[in-house]
């Protein structure tokens, strides 16, 4: 086991194209000042071409490569450039820390999945694995333009339509903004030429989107200055992920958000042990797509049985996948591989007729009405006569319309059914 003090630290930044973006090249360079620190960005501006620049800032001196990548995508950029290069700057005795000045094309979530889990072979003088051996994430701190981010965060716009990728990315400018803050251990914004209202309420959506996060303001990216920025990152708290990814069926409200308005923004949770009837929720998610910066959570859908939904939203986009069994539809070998602490939880809510199964989201509303978000979804349940098919004539239900189900052609003519990057399971994607 490689002790946590002998593996090189290394700080990850992201923001969104713009003024976010120039805020993560200044604290790059108010980072790469400090001695024995390496500073490595990658630019995919010419990605779709299959060529992607790496700039590497050791000591002020800033150095070019050229990589050409056979199937130029952002997994082929981390597999074949950035893991391995963790790897050989984590061996050099002159490097106390590493800083990943990340594309915003780069998800920091994904970044961090792939330096725990993807194996990194053929480095000469290391033993194949994962590039987490080597290195640890020390913080992830994400940049965002305070004049501009809650409308990134609550709009439909693609990656694509704003040329800052391919086509066949079908990624939400929203999806972006909002897993960038979420996954954040601290945050610095920019609010010169803000509008103070919305300033206000971009900060109430920060604590209930980031309640962990260290957060600073500053006017513009050249105000930033190292003191500030170490002082930012001395309050990460302890507990703070440092590139953790998030647990599925764990809890879903993380660092004790405020539950109160501030600023017509509110957390609305939803938790009940009744299923979904798949078309009416189909019918009723709309109303997380208007005036809603996210929504998350597990689902459980009457025409699915045996396996937990997951829904997540940004903004105007939303994904369905799935994550996993339900513990009460799992053999015996199963259930001793599930985590503990779920089966604990489950425990506590078990139902003599459907175990563990249940639905719990959180939706964090802007301006939308969230009396009539709880009223749509109780809608979507199931009534009685339906729960008694649940029960007793599940061969009845398995007949039943499922918009979500693997093999529907989703009728919406925005709707695109795109696998997930990664071993992750394919999801309908809905704008």
């Amino acid at each position: 086991m490689v002790s946590e003090s002998s593996r090189k630290p290394v700080v990850l930044l992201a923001g969104l194209p713009g003024r976010a973006a120039d805020g993560v090249r200044r604290a790059a360079d108010l980072l790469g000042a400090e001695p024995g620190t390496v500073v490595v960005r990658h630019d995919l501006t010419e990605l779709r071409e299959g060529v992607v620049r790496r700039f590497v800032q050791v000591d002020g001196r800033e150095s070019m490569s050229v990589l050409e990548l056979a199937h130029g995508c952002v997994s082929c950029t981390l597999r074949a450039d950035l893991l391995p290069y963790l790897c050989l700057l984590a061996e050099r005795d002159s490097v106390r820390r590493i800083v990943l000045a990340l594309d915003p094309v780069f998800e920091a979530e994904a970044v961090c999945q792939a330096i725990a889990d993807v194996v990194v072979t053929g480095v000469v003088g290391r033993v194949d694995g994962p590039a987490g051996r080597s290195v640890r994430i020390e913080a992830v701190l994400t940049c965002l333009d305070g004049s501009d981010w809650l409308a990134d965060a609550l709009g439909d716009e693609t990656l694509s339509d704003r040329g800052h990728a391919t086509a066949e990315d079908d990624r939400t400018i929203a999806q972006l903004a909002v897993g960038q803050v979420e996954f954040a251990d601290a945050l610095v914004g920019f609010d010169a030429g803000a509008d103070p209202v919305e300033r206000m309420r971009t900060g109430a959506v920060l604590a209930r989107l980031a309640p962990q996060a260290a957060v600073t303001w500053v006017s513009e990216p050249g105000a930033l200055h190292a003191g500030e920025l170490d002082e930012l990152l001395g309050r990460i708290p302890e507990n703070a992920r440092r590139g953790t990814g998030f647990d599925p069926h764990g809890p879903l409200l993380r660092g004790q958000p405020p539950l109160e308005t501030d600023c017509g923004v509110v957390l609305l949770e939803f938790d009940t042990d009744r299923p979904f009837h798949p078309d009416r929720l189909h019918s009723a998610i709309d109303v997380l797509l208007e005036g809603v910066v996210s929504a998350r959570g597990r689902v459980w859908l009457a025409t699915q049985p045996e396996d937990v939904v997951w829904l997540e939203s940004a903004g105007g986009g939303l994904r369905v996948g799935g994550a996993g069994r339900w513990l009460a539809a799992m053999t015996e070998e199963e259930l001793e591989d599930a985590d503990p602490a779920r089966r604990v939880m489950a425990s506590l809510r078990w139902n003599e007729h459907f175990g563990d199964r249940h639905t719990s989201l959180v939706i964090l509303v802007n301006d939308a009405d969230a009396e009539e978000i709880r009223h749509a979804l109780h809608w979507a349940l199931v009534d009685e006569d339906e729960l008694r098919q649940v029960r007793f004539a599940p061969e009845r239900v398995a007949r039943w319309a499922d918009p979500f189900g693997e093999q529907h052609e989703e009728p919406c003519e925005e709707t695109k059914s795109t696998p997930v990057t990664g071993d992750g399971p394919s999801r309908h994607n809905e704008r």
